[in-house]
């Protein structure tokens, strides 16, 4: 005899949590756009829609990034521009964080830091890179920094934002428990910002990567920036084009790192992950 306890519920939420999941996506799923656009690309070029000479195809890319690699050149600029980019981008983290941890909890350090960097903000690369070459010369220093600058601000924005959406009640408990201003700026105000600190770094290693461009258009004698510096004074379109695709490779490889650190970071947060 079926009782009602072994019976089934047509239409009942399965899951431990009532809630019904959605179904996974696979991750290549995920490509099928970009392959998408790259074979309209292919199409384009190959049926004479679009211009090879202002947009060469991507079997004349691959070749010129096999050109380019067999001449050693390649794969030295995309170590130099990774490395730069890796340096600039942990001094402005670093900046960014402790300023605007600074600037949230503390109403004389929102006076004094935030409308300075809010200047910061409205100032354009191009700008700032005169300025940055007399004070720090043509080298390395020069092109870090102005990385960092542009790293600097978003992380700023997005602590800032984070620390004041913490619940005050979570500092109030800590000043009652007297626990020390350090301890509830690192382990209460940064831990509950740090969804906000990981979206400003998202945005910021985006920023990294067109500070890069400004930054390797000087004095440069290695890095993407070079080559696309080369590529263009002797009109190579397909060298170009390959920069720039590099460019976004190294931007979405970046951006999926943070991806994956945000991942494992804030696993306690229950939020929404899609339908």
């Amino acid at each position: 005899m079926t009782t009602a306890a072994t019976v089934p519920v047509v239409g009942r939420p399965t899951g431990t949590s009532g809630v019904r999941r959605p179904p996974r996506i696979p991750a290549w799923a995920s490509w099928l756009s970009t392959v998408a656009i790259f074979a309209f690309w292919w199409l384009g070029t190959a049926t004479g829609l679009v211009d090879s000479r202002a947009l060469p195809g991507p079997d004349k890319v691959v070749e010129a990034a096999w050109e380019l690699t067999e001449k050693g050149i390649l794969g030295e600029a995309v170590l130099v521009s990774l490395g730069r980019v890796l340096a600039g981008v942990v001094i402005g983290l670093l900046v960014g964080v402790v300023l605007g941890l600074l600037s949230g909890y503390f109403l004389v350090g929102e006076a004094a830091v935030d409308k300075p960097v809010q200047m910061l903000r409205a100032i354009p690369f191009n700008a700032l890179t005169p300025l940055f070459i007399i004070a720090f010369g043509v080298g390395e220093t020069m092109k870090v920094l102005l990385i960092s600058v542009g790293v600097l601000v978003p992380i700023y924005l997005n602590t800032f934002a984070g620390v004041r959406g913490v619940d005050r009640k979570l500092v109030e408990v800590g000043t009652v428990y007297r626990v020390p201003k350090f301890l509830i700026a690192t382990r209460i105000l940064f831990l509950g910002a740090l969804p906000s600190v990981f979206t400003g770094l998202r945005f910021s290693l985006a920023v990294a990567w067109i500070a890069l461009v400004t930054a390797e258009t000087v004095n440069a004698s290695a890095g993407i920036g070079f080559v696309l510096t080369q590529a263009q004074r002797f009109v190579r379109t397909d060298q170009v084009v390959l920069c720039i695709a590099i460019y976004a490779f190294l931007g979405l490889f970046t951006d999926w790192i943070v991806r994956c650190l945000e991942r494992h970071f804030l696993r306690w947060r229950g939020s929404y992950q899609g339908n």
